[in-house]
Order: structure tokens, then sequence, then C-alpha cells
């Protein structure tokens, strides 16, 4: 199998695998990485590389959307506003191939990644102490 494949078939076993709390910090590692990618393509005048990155970070931005349950949390719907205005961003980032917008964005997703990624290894250190010793 080619070191392609093998990559291929680790990211798959990765996402299946995944707890929900996981697939979030993921879907927001990625979207900074497509943030970060489509600025830089955008610097250099690579308006299709720029545009492909931006498409997939809006993606991202409607698969949160999407999932998220305004109901069930206070901040449900200020979030859910967030993920809206991000979306129009990176839109006109994309129509007008502007680097600065698409940074801007990545500004704002940064931290409510690290937050996520927080609260997620919170959880999981909660669920390794709640967790009984297995007597062997």
């Amino acid at each position: 199998m080619t070191n392609p494949a093998l990559r291929a078939r680790y990211m798959s076993t990765s996402v299946t695998t995944a707890s929900p709390g996981q697939l979030l910090v993921m879907l927001y590692d990625r979207l900074v990485i497509d943030l970060t990618r489509a600025e830089e393509a955008l610097l250099t005048g690579d308006r299709t590389a720029g545009s492909a990155q931006l498409l997939h970070a809006q993606d991202i931005i409607v698969e949160l959307r999407s999932t998220l349950n305004v109901d069930v949390w206070e901040g449900g719907p200020g979030l859910a506003q967030l993920y809206d205005f991000l979306l129009r961003e990176l839109i006109r980032a994309n129509v007008r191939a502007d680097a600065g917008v698409a940074a801007s964005c990545r500004a704002l997703v940064e931290p409510l990644r690290d937050a996520w990624r927080q609260a997620h290894a919170l959880v999981q250190a909660d669920a390794a102490v709640a967790a009984p010793a297995q007597v062997g």
C-alpha cells in the first residue's frame, strides 16, 4: 500500500472511531488549516488554491452549523450566529480573493478551537477519573 493510501486509511479510521468531542476538535483543526492555506494562497496570488481552501472551510462551517443544537446550551444561539457570520465572511473572502478576510476568520476560529480542545480534554480527564478501576 502506498504512503497516500496508508494516510487515507488512517484518516478514515480516525474519523470513524472518534468520539463526538474528538470529531468537533478535528473539524476545527481542519478549519484553521483551510483558513491558513487560503490566506497563504491568496497572498501569493493563487486564487484557485485559495478558493478551494475557502470552499472547504465553508463546508466545515455548514456542517458545524447544521449539527449545532441551539436548544441544549444557552450559548448555542450565539454560536449559531457566529457560524452564520463566518459563512458570509468566507463567501466574501472567496468572491473578492481577500486574504485579510480569511485571516480575520481564522482569528475568530482559533480561540474557539482552543476552547473546544480544552473542554474535550476536561471531559476525557473526568471520564478517566470516574471510570472504575478494572481488576484483572
